[in-house]
């Protein structure tokens, strides 16, 4: 896992965590452990407003919403992606489920990975698999030791 795959990108917000590095890593194993040829996946960090946007002009839907995922491969065969996550849901979604905020971001961070795994959430059974899954990730990630000149 040498060659980055992983990147952060910022709309109109930061991503107000620290351990990005052991986040890009344990999505990069996500994929690997998942069976699917991660080409590239670039997350967008932005606003509440922005991805209502944006939730408006693809999805037709008027409402905000924590994350919304593109899949945009040409190829079945090798995973392109983009994901956009409002930062402004997160922190709220963490208040209201009094849950740590990095907890908060790991969790739709992998959350969005899992579902281009072909994971979803659509029952009761396919969340309580895709939250199994999610705690894996957020305990992968966090017991990483990763050098800070290994992985930008």
């Amino acid at each position: 896992m040498n060659m980055q795959k992983v990147f952060f990108h910022y709309a109109d917000r930061k991503l107000p965590i620290k351990n990005k590095k052991n986040i890009k890593v344990a999505i990069q194993g996500l994929f690997v452990a998942e069976n699917i040829i991660l080409g590239r996946i670039d997350y967008i960090f932005c606003s509440d407003n922005y991805l209502l946007y944006i939730n408006k002009q693809f999805l037709n839907h008027n409402y905000y919403t924590d994350i919304i995922t593109f899949d945009l491969s040409e190829k079945k065969e090798l995973l392109i992606s983009e994901i956009y996550i409002s930062v402004d849901r997160i922190i709220d979604n963490s208040k209201v489920l009094k849950t740590k905020t990095i907890e908060e971001f790991q969790r739709v961070i992998f959350h969005g990975a899992l579902h281009l795994c072909g994971y979803t959430d659509k029952n009761k059974k396919s969340t309580k698999r895709m939250r199994e899954k999610e705690n894996y990730y957020i305990l992968y990630s966090n017991s990483l030791k990763i050098p800070r000149e290994s992985v930008s």
